[in-house]
């Protein structure tokens, strides 16, 4: 049989994943500067242009960050402006106010045949799940239920999360070095069972949005997998398509 040609990657996509497995062995640490693109262009042996479109390419993709006259950094979920990338909940007003995340449950488990194929380990492998509630203004809008691989965060607990004042993904990052990159969702409408009627103070049956995520770190794992129930009487689902 002829044997297969192997891919091939322009070079500035292998200075990108070289870039790349530096972040995720820890070389640069979230909100960290990397070093100059001339400095890039010495270590890896290219030219300054090659180096600047993999840069170019990772800041397009939020895993770096450009700051005009102070360099480029590793991106963070603890800078404000990430919060948005990740949820795509809306007021109608427009007003993109902070919503509140209230830990309600967390608890081990053994991963079943879904989570092991979300999450990608073995069935019965141990798994963390935590029920929370995103309020905004007061208002309970998102019950989400999250399941997280148990290896990567032992030690997760509900004091933890209710001690916690920034979002979700910067606790992740914080407290277990873990960065989250990209996310594929799913979205169905459903409507309310009871117990997520009484949670979001709404009516059984009442239409909700259902979103699941699968979000990945570095090398494309996946790192969590979650449901979350969506009530947009006052809210709308933004997506941005380019």
């Amino acid at each position: 049989m002829p044997q297969e040609s192997p891919t091939f990657s322009p070079l500035y996509r292998q200075i990108k994943n070289l870039i790349i497995q530096a972040l995720e062995a820890g070389e640069w640490r979230p909100g960290q500067a990397i070093p100059s693109e001339q400095e890039l262009a010495l270590r890896f042996s290219v030219s300054q242009g090659t180096v600047r479109k993999a840069v170019d390419e990772m800041a397009a993709e939020n895993m770096l960050v450009r700051k005009q006259g102070k360099g480029t950094f590793v991106a963070s979920h603890n800078d404000p402006r990430s919060l948005f990338r990740f949820l795509r909940l809306v007021p109608n007003d427009g007003d993109l106010s902070h919503p509140d995340s209230v830990p309600l449950e967390c608890w081990k488990a053994k991963a079943g045949q879904e989570a092991s194929r979300m999450l990608g380990v073995d069935v019965g492998a141990p798994i963390i799940i935590v029920r929370r509630v995103l309020r905004f203004s007061g208002v309970p809008v998102v019950v989400d239920e999250i399941y997280l691989p148990g290896e990567i965060f032992q030690g997760l607990s509900l004091e933890l999360l209710q001690s916690w004042s920034g979002s979700l993904y910067s606790l992740f990052e914080s407290r277990f070095g873990l960065r989250m990159i990209r996310a594929q969702e799913r979205i169905r409408a459903v409507a309310a069972d009871r117990a997520t009627a009484e949670t979001l103070r709404v009516s059984e049956s009442t239409p909700l949005l259902s979103v699941e995520r699968v979000t990945y770190t570095y090398g494309d794992k996946p790192v969590e997998w979650r449901r979350g129930l969506y009530l947009t009487a006052n809210h709308f689902y933004l997506n941005e398509l380019s």
